[in-house]
């Protein structure tokens, strides 16, 4: 069976000009957040431990906790809020379609009772106050002509409901049931942000305009706003209240974060700006915030979370970040720790290190996005969507100056002879392609369509799969390929193949969910009816030991076969990475690391039965 161990978490999905609104449990000290189709949930004091909830249908777009911390509801971007307990596997207790298109934000009553949800209404209704239980409506929510951006639900009695967006307006709203009492436009922009004091005595908006301002929380009228001294230079996204009530943390696109100390009168003045150690790309523009117990959180455009100390706002920020789209490679470092290293869709490299986690991200100077990766010694191999194979060395934590050499057509798979690594193999739609550093040996044309290709270790011998199902082996001499045997067994288009690292057997899979392990020498089938799986088979990984191959598969599944025994006797884990398993990689012999399309990496330990 196999025991996840590990789960480093993706990053929080964030929008080019547009604030995300993360929440959390003071009790727990946890928080929420959001990517693709999982919620998030995140301990501050243990950065390895996650949990994901990831029943909707759709991309969740906001998270929060009831206040009682007994219930999450979370709302995506159809419209539907689902409301589901936090203990005893997430169970759902209610769902609800609230409008008529994507939830922006969401707040509950402090009795636990309702729940207000605002965002793009597709010109209907842009708010809505709903009984938690029965999803009966409380409240008329007129005043608005735009998309809602945040609404908040004053935590103290007489209940009063706040909402602001596109329009450039902050509406009032009385009840329950609610109705509109008043609307400020002092705004000159967006209005991103709207939240009451904990001690429910003040609101505060920020907005676009670069303004913050308070209003009464008790009859909505404006008694202050943030001073202009030492201000933001920039969209302000988000605001958080600390638990007393008496200062603020706002974020910006101008990259900084700021703590605000706001007087009896309403008036807020900056006492610290928080530092960055990043410098000044895009993808550092601070998105979101949090001010939770003695934790004060940031999120960046480009998902890194920060955590500061409330008490020494002077002291160096606990980082950790992931990445926010499909993990599609994985390989494993050679150096004195476990080190893994995996690339996403857009691009992105990050080192991890199992037991620790999240290692930093590997900046290159280019910007490619990769779609296949291997690593030797101190040196990093990648391909992708720019037809070019591209060599980075690693000098300690930095990526050295690549070179790339431009193979003419796309790669769609590529090897490395890890005997030789100067040798690689690179498959396009037509043919292959042989490299010996950045040098182009052989180009041909095989007159079939080519999916899938590997190069033995030492480099002698290379298979190419085809559309047709066929493995081609070739003897690789001299920089001339001649062709030794074909096997027939897949019943699809080949998707990966693997030799085994004692070079005995190679694995192959296919996209009709088969996969078929074949003893080298003779070019037998060693083991077969390995088809557990339920749909394509994505990637194939060997453990260092040759012993066990494991497949990583569309239908979210890995299977772990052991090459001895039946294909019936293998370990199946079920539901590894919603959206399906996209790479795959054994840090030991009982270690396997996964990855997939929900940006997600998990570590599971195997042990053979």
């Amino acid at each position: 069976m196999a025991q996840l161990t590990e789960t480093y978490a993706c990053s929080p999905s964030t929008e080019r000009g547009r604030g995300i609104l993360i929440s959390g449990d003071s009790k727990s000290d946890s928080i929420l957040y959001c990517n693709g189709r999982s919620v998030l949930i995140r301990y501050l004091d243990r950065p390895l431990h996650v949990e994901v909830y990831g029943e909707h249908g759709y991309p969740v777009t906001v998270a929060r906790y009831s206040p009682n911390g007994e219930w999450i509801a979370s709302a995506d971007v159809s419209g539907t809020v689902r409301i589901w307990g936090t203990h005893n596997g997430f169970v759902l207790k209610n769902e609800f379609k609230v409008i008529a298109g994507r939830i922006d934000d969401l707040q509950w009553s402090p009795d636990s009772m309702r729940i207000v949800a605002c965002g793009d209404g597709k010109g209907k209704s842009f708010v809505r106050a709903f009984m938690w239980d029965s999803g009966s409506t409380v409240g008329d929510f007129d005043g608005h002509s735009k998309r809602v951006l945040s609404c908040a639900f004053k935590p103290t009695r007489p209940f009063r409901i706040a909402t602001c967006g596109e329009d450039f307006l902050v509406n009032f709203y009385e009840g329950p049931p609610f109705k509109f009492k008043l609307s400020h436009r002092d705004h000159s922009n967006f209005v991103n942000c709207i939240r009451f004091s904990p001690d429910g005595n003040k609101l505060i908006s920020v907005s676009s305009d670069k303004k913050g301002l308070i209003y009464d929380g008790k009859t909505g009228e404006k008694i202050g706003e943030l001073s202009s001294e030492n201000g933001h230079q920039g969209s302000i996204y988000a605001v958080s209240w600390s638990p007393d009530s008496k200062q603020v943390l706002t974020v910006s696109a101008d990259k900084s974060a700021k703590v605000w100390e706001i007087s009896e009168d309403g008036n807020g003045k900056v006492i610290k700006t928080l530092a960055s150690s990043e410098s000044g790309a895009v993808e550092h523009m601070l998105v979101g915030c949090l001010w939770q117990n003695d934790h004060l959180v940031t999120v960046s455009l480009g998902g890194r979370i920060n955590i500061f100390s409330a008490r020494d706002l002077d002291k160096d920020p606990i980082s950790f970040s992931g990445h926010v789209k499909n993990v599609n490679a994985l390989t494993m470092l050679k150096s004195s720790q476990k080190m893994i290293l995996s690339s996403s869709y857009d691009g992105l490299m990050i080192r991890w290190i199992q037991g620790v986690g999240y290692s930093g991200k590997l900046e290159r100077k280019y910007s490619a996005q990769i779609k296949c990766l291997a690593a030797v010694e101190e040196q990093i191999v990648t391909s992708g969507f720019d037809n070019k194979v591209w060599r980075v060395p690693l000098c300690g934590e930095e990526c050295g100056a690549a070179e790339h050499v431009d193979i003419g057509s796309q790669p769609k798979d590529f090897s490395l002879a890890l005997g030789s690594p100067e040798l690689a193999l690179v498959s396009t739609d037509t043919g292959v392609v042989l490299l010996k550093g950045l040098e182009v040996l052989l180009n041909i044309k095989l007159g079939f369509t080519v999916t899938a290709s590997a190069i033995a270790p030492d480099g002698t011998e290379a298979i190419v799969g085809g559309q047709d199902g066929k493995l081609h082996i070739y003897s690789v001499s001299e920089n001339v390929l001649k062709e030794e045997a074909v096997l027939e067994k897949h019943r699809g288009a080949i998707t990966a193949i693997r030799y085994s690292p004692d070079v005995s057997m190679f694995a192959s899979a296919d996209g009709n969910r088969e996969a078929v392990v074949w003893n080298r020498a003779s070019k037998e089938v060693k083991l077969n009816k390995m088809l557990f799986h339920t749909a394509r088979i994505n990637c194939v990984a060997w453990s260092p030991n040759s012993a066990m191959v494991a497949t990583g598969s569309l239908d979210t599944c890995v299977i772990i076969y052991e090459i001895g025994k039946p294909a019936s006797s293998r370990i199946t884990i079920k539901n590894a990475h919603l959206g399906g398993v996209y790479g795959l990689a054994f840090t030991d012999d009982s270690n396997v690391v996964s990855s997939g399309e929900d940006a997600f990496i998990r570590v599971w330990k195997v042990a053979s039965e």
